[in-house]
């Protein structure tokens, strides 16, 4: 296994603008996380095979048990969409067209 991997403060410059806004809520430290994944990526590691210093393995990150559970209405929805030929494979290349199949589809399959 190599030595850690840490990026410099000018390439985390060249990669900020691509980074995730922070919508109320502090950002962690980009530099470790961004450096964590180039190391496991380079080594072959799994994510809790990394070095300590690179921080905790976990981020317990808060989220809603009630929506969590009501997502499978949506991965049921986009399964039954891809049943209607013209939707899956995308027939239709203006987008009007298309975003009119998926909601007659949608239609279909919900009220009737």
């Amino acid at each position: 296994m190599s030595d850690l991997c840490w990026l410099t403060d000018v390439q985390m410059a060249k990669r900020a603008p691509f980074f995730p806004k922070s919508h109320g809520k502090p950002r962690g430290d980009d530099n470790r996380v961004l450096s964590r994944i180039i190391f496991i990526n380079r080594n072959g590691l799994r994510w809790r095979d990394a070095s300590g210093e690179y921080g905790p393995r976990k981020t317990p990150v808060k989220y809603d048990k009630r929506r969590f559970k009501r997502r499978n209405r949506i991965e049921i929805m986009f399964g039954r969409l891809r049943g209607w030929g013209c939707v899956a494979t995308r027939h239709n290349r203006c987008p009007k067209v298309f975003i009119s199949a998926i909601a007659l589809a949608a239609t279909v399959i919900c009220w009737l």
